[in-house]
């Protein structure tokens, strides 16, 4: 009696598919997320900078906030779109740029900080030349002269290296020449907190950088900021790693999500085409 040949097995119907409906729905919906966070960073930046003045959208372009977040937000808003659209369309090319972007973005970030921390003493030189920067170019960005307010209240600090930067601004410079009323002062966020004080008194760093150190410091924080920011960055590094990780982490998971899709896009379209070759062929 003849042995009977078996019949090689069907192909997978055309209503099976490889892409997991969660992998596909998970990115999409982590990227829309993103995306409106950064159109919303957008709209909050050009609001932000259409308050500015005319002259001030040019005297201090490099540190505006402003400029900063709409770049971060154009940014995060085309990295995101790639991604949903990408994953909504099962589309490989969107998939793949989305995916090598953020790891460009994950390696920087990463080589930065070990950078940093290889180098100190240039990333200080760099901190010190941006706040250089800043106290120059005070009076001329309100954004900016809210930021380092803040930054001078919370750290308890006051200039660069110390009080007496101030002189690099035009208002505030201590020669004898400058014809400014708050010739030779100090900011009010450099002043020392009295909790029983109800009113700030603005001019209280008035005349303080013609004062000693240990005069002034009766008065205001003669310390500056960056040795403050160093002191407060070795203070703090297991908060710091915690936010880094939780930058990181979303970019790792869309990395990862995006390659799980993309396999499963490969092998549902080699999967068509085997349906298609075999399509006519009798044994199946």
């Amino acid at each position: 009696m003849a042995k009977r040949v078996a019949a090689p097995a069907r192909p997978l119907g055309d209503d099976f598919s490889f892409v997991s409906p969660v992998a596909k729905y998970v990115l999409f919906f982590f990227n829309l997320l993103f995306w409106v966070i950064a159109m919303v960073m957008v709209a909050v930046g050009v609001y932000a900078r259409l308050l500015k003045h005319a002259e001030a959208a040019v005297a201090c372009l490099a540190v505006d906030p402003a400029i900063l977040l709409i770049m971060v937000g154009i940014l995060t808003f085309l990295i995101t779109f790639c991604g949903c659209v990408g994953s909504l369309r099962e589309n490989i090319c969107l998939l793949q740029l989305f995916s090598v972007c953020l790891t460009i973005i994950f390696l920087l970030q990463l080589a930065a900080g070990v950078l940093g921390f290889v180098f100190s003493d240039e990333a200080r030189g760099k901190v010190s030349e941006i706040i250089n920067g800043a106290i120059v170019h005070y009076r001329d960005d309100l954004d900016l002269q809210n930021l380092i307010d803040f930054g001078q209240k919370e750290f308890s600090c006051c200039g660069g290296v110390s009080y007496k930067d101030w002189s690099q601004n035009m208002y505030f410079n201590c020669t004898a020449t400058n014809p400014s009323r708050e010739r030779c002062s100090v900011p009010f966020s450099c002043c020392l907190h009295d909790p029983d004080q109800a009113v700030i008194n603005t001019m209280c760093g008035h005349g303080m950088q013609a004062r000693g150190y240990l005069e002034a410091s009766a008065f205001i924080h003669t310390n500056g900021c960056i040795d403050k920011l160093v002191n407060w960055t070795h203070s703090n590094l297991f908060l710091l790693g915690c936010i880094t990780l939780g930058l990181a982490l979303p970019q790792l998971v869309g990395i990862v999500l995006a390659q799980l899709l993309i396999n499963q896009i490969r092998d549902q379209i080699k999967l068509q085409l085997y349906n298609q070759q075999h399509r006519a062929d009798p044994w199946y």
